[in-house]
């Protein structure tokens, strides 16, 4: 073999290995942004759970939870009470109107039926709703306080991944951790929209 054949085979072996290489470089990327994708995805829907049933307790107790227990205590025993409004508009003298509002309750429905039912949730369990997906056990950071805000104390909350897995939300001491909620403004939105 001549020295021409013998480096055409070594280039051509080396060619292959760093396709290889190339190749295996941008599969393991795309592999690792899909796998974030889906562990954020799974984060993001407990995160409206947990919104969904901080609103309630709001709405039933005046006040966020201020803590996992309370929280959890109004999922498996609380309830939802049904109101019915109606709006009685009558045509006084002139043109003006006057509107009567009244409100009606119905009744009551649990917390766990209500918001948390089998068939929205299929897998559904209370004892993990504080546990963050694919985080090995750890809970999501949880916050309830009341803050002023031009002379009037308002209710806020925040529920946080205190260690994302996105490299771009841990950035600035997870600055950008997916969350819902905040803890000086009166938001119930989450940082993912």
């Amino acid at each position: 073999m001549n020295l021409t054949k013998v480096l055409s085979i070594v280039f051509f072996v080396v060619a292959i290995g760093l396709g290889y290489l190339l190749w295996k470089g941008v599969d393991d990327v795309v592999e690792t942004e899909k796998r974030i994708a889906l562990v954020e995805g799974a984060i993001i829907e407990k995160l409206q759970m947990l919104r969904d049933a901080q609103l309630a307790y709001q709405a039933s107790n005046g006040e966020y939870a201020g803590n996992w227990n309370d929280l959890k205590n109004f999922i498996q025993n609380g309830e939802i009470w049904l109101v019915q409004r109606t709006e009685t508009t009558k045509l006084l003298e002139y043109g003006k109107e006057e509107t009567t509002v009244e409100f009606d309750t119905l009744g009551s429905v649990p917390v766990m039926d209500s918001l948390f039912n089998a068939r929205k949730y299929p897998d559904f369990n209370l004892e993990t709703m504080a546990v963050v997906p694919a985080s090995g056990g750890k809970q999501f950071e949880f916050f309830a306080d009341k803050i002023e805000r031009n002379s009037y104390e308002i209710n806020v909350f925040e529920i946080r991944d205190p260690a994302p897995m996105n490299p771009e939300r841990k950035l600035n001491n997870n600055e950008k951790a997916l969350r819902v909620g905040s803890r000086t403004d009166a938001s119930t939105e989450g940082n993912w929209k």
